[in-house]
């Protein structure tokens, strides 16, 4: 079975159970051996997996870690497991310890369900204080399950893992940097566009509105650009969809979707995709209205599109699923309303 359906099966299996797992030895039963056996390991060959491995420190005797893997005699990963429900920043150190005392290049510090993987790039021997490798095995993308994949038994490499795991920490740390910076600009980060586009003095007043236009502008920027990549494949969804409406709709009830609508219909799915996985959005489109749901669910409108008669309107919906128009000029206003169609999806997600 392919590693990514492996994975997805555990995830399920995750969502099932973790709210009847009450203790960190069930967390490892339940979740972590089973990730072990997926990466080929055999978790009941003693040789190969042996669980609280000694990892004695000086005079303190008897420190034991949760499980090490070995290969060809010697542990290359060493694993520390809390129950599911714990937060992990908080017990990085005491696998600190561990690391420092063992002959393993790599350590993972887990709850079942967020991996930390760590090496010692910054100081050799010296387990890193930040993860190189860090996810979320309920939410994981291709390029991370391509980075589990190379901790798999059968394509183990230490200098392969080791050479990568560079690029992977500081990849993971800039781009943390500019979530944190397109979240709450920094001054710097404000000033640096502000000083191209702004010829006055950037007194504080200038500097709090110049926050708000960064952030607004590289999140329509962003917004934009995701527009445009999905343009092709929403195209041939909607095809299809249309193309399914007109074999079920009889022919003085069909309606025409009008490419102003698809493109709105664009627009919003590129908002809301930050929250919502794009399959989760749908529209159906009515002669009085373009409607967008989630989960193409008449019981959750996400909004409006009013495109049709001589002025455009869009249709957001409050916490009563009561509709409030505002007008728009174009189809490209719906930007501004970014917020509002974040908030309906909060609303939802909060049921």
């Amino acid at each position: 079975m392919e590693l990514n359906i492996q994975l997805k099966s555990l995830a399920d299996k995750i969502h099932q159970l973790k709210d009847k797992i009450e203790t960190e030895e069930s967390t490892k039963h339940a979740f972590v051996l089973p990730l072990i056996n997926i990466l080929g390991y055999d978790a009941f060959n003693p040789t190969e997996v042996v669980p609280e491995f000694t990892a004695d420190l000086g005079l303190k005797k008897g420190e034991k870690v949760d499980y090490a893997i070995f290969q060809d005699g010697v542990p290359i990963l060493i694993i520390e497991c809390k129950k599911w429900s714990e937060n992990l920043s908080v017990h990085n150190s005491q696998l600190f310890r561990y690391f420092h005392v063992t002959k393993t290049r790599f350590a993972l510090l887990t709850n079942g369900i967020t991996y930390q993987f760590y090496t010692d790039l910054d100081e050799k021997n010296k387990m890193d204080q930040k993860p190189f490798l860090e996810f979320d095995i309920t939410n994981l993308k291709d390029n991370v399950i391509a980075e589990i994949a190379k901790f798999h038994k059968s394509s183990f490499d230490v200098n392969n893992i080791v050479t990568n795991a560079s690029s992977l920490k500081y990849i993971r740390e800039i781009r943390k940097q500019i979530n944190d910076e397109l979240t709450h600009p920094s001054n710097e980060f404000v000033k640096l566009f502000a000083n191209k586009v702004y010829s006055g003095r950037l007194t504080e007043k200038v500097m709090e509105e110049f926050k708000d236009l960064v952030q607004r502008g590289f999140n329509q920027f962003i917004s934009e650009k995701i527009n445009d990549r999905l343009n092709a494949a929403l195209s041939k969804e909607a095809q299809k969809q249309n193309e399914e409406q007109i074999e079920t709709i009889p022919e003085d009830n069909r309606v025409f979707t009008s490419e102003e609508e698809l493109e709105g219909y664009r627009i919003i799915v590129a908002i809301l995709r930050r929250k919502l996985p794009t399959k989760r959005i749908v529209y159906r489109d009515t002669q009085s209205y373009f409607g967008v749901l989630l989960d193409d669910n008449n019981r959750k409108p996400l909004c409006r599109l009013h495109l049709n008669g001589g002025k455009k309107y869009l249709g957001l919906f409050n916490e009563n699923k009561a509709e409030v128009k505002q007008p728009i000029q174009s189809i490209d206003d719906i930007y501004s309303f970014e917020k509002e169609l974040l908030e309906t999806v909060a609303i939802y997600e909060k049921e």
